[in-house]
């Protein structure tokens, strides 16, 4: 798989280390020369260059991309970036870093963006999961789908602490992914029972009634 990453900080260049250990192809496009520590990913193929203008994208191939990654510290490169890649060289796959969560709405199809992936929201939601029993916390969102990735500790009066998996009636729109007992993920299958501390992940559509599941997961009384 060929990937064309812009923004060649320490967050792209951990993105290119990790994508060629597992052997894919990678290009840093970074307009900045300090940027160029091309000693310390000295695998992937690098690019002095405006990674918003179009003739810097067409001599780095950008059409011959699988999946393009944006992944500067400016939220407006990476739009500009991922929509380029998805209108004007035809990437399957764009994934764009919001940098503010304040511009997350912007980082939708309509820019090019398939996947948007928020630090700031994701370190928020590690510190809830960190501190919180029995309330729901967004891990993810997919911009494409709008589903998000929902994470929730059991407690011990929980309403279906105790009770089998196929016996739980979930609200429209909501399953049931996977249980994490003890640190080990588990595929849960309809005769399994929930447990107090299980952490549940769980896939919420579009329409999903979070507070509908937040009452069904929350203590008894």
């Amino acid at each position: 798989m060929r990937v064309v990453i812009a923004g060649a900080g320490s967050v792209g260049r951990s993105i290119a280390r990790e994508l060629l250990s597992h052997d894919h192809e990678v290009t840093l496009i970074d307009k900045n020369p300090s940027a160029m520590r091309v000693s310390q990913v000295p695998e992937a193929e690098w690019v002095l260059a405006d990674a918003c203008e179009l003739p810097a994208l067409e001599a780095s191939e950008l059409e011959q991309a699988d999946v393009v990654v944006g992944a500067t510290g400016d939220d407006k490169v990476n739009l500009v970036f991922s929509l380029l890649g998805k209108t004007e060289f035809g990437v399957p796959r764009t994934v764009a870093r919001v940098n503010n969560p304040k511009n997350e709405w912007m980082f939708d199809q309509s820019w090019g963006v398939d996947v948007a992936v928020s630090t700031p929201r994701i370190m928020t939601a590690m510190v809830e999961e960190a501190v919180a029993v029995g309330d729901l916390v967004k891990i993810f969102s997919f911009s494409q789908s709008r589903a998000d990735i929902l994470e929730l500790t059991l407690p011990a009066d929980s309403r279906v602490a105790g009770t089998r998996v196929g016996q739980v009636i979930w609200p429209a729109d909501v399953t049931l992914s996977t249980i994490v007992r003890d640190g080990r993920p588990l595929v849960p299958s309809p005769d399994d029972t929930l447990e107090a501390g299980d952490e549940l992940l769980l896939v919420a559509g579009a329409d999903a009634d979070t507070d509908a599941l937040q009452k069904l997961l929350v203590p008894k009384g």
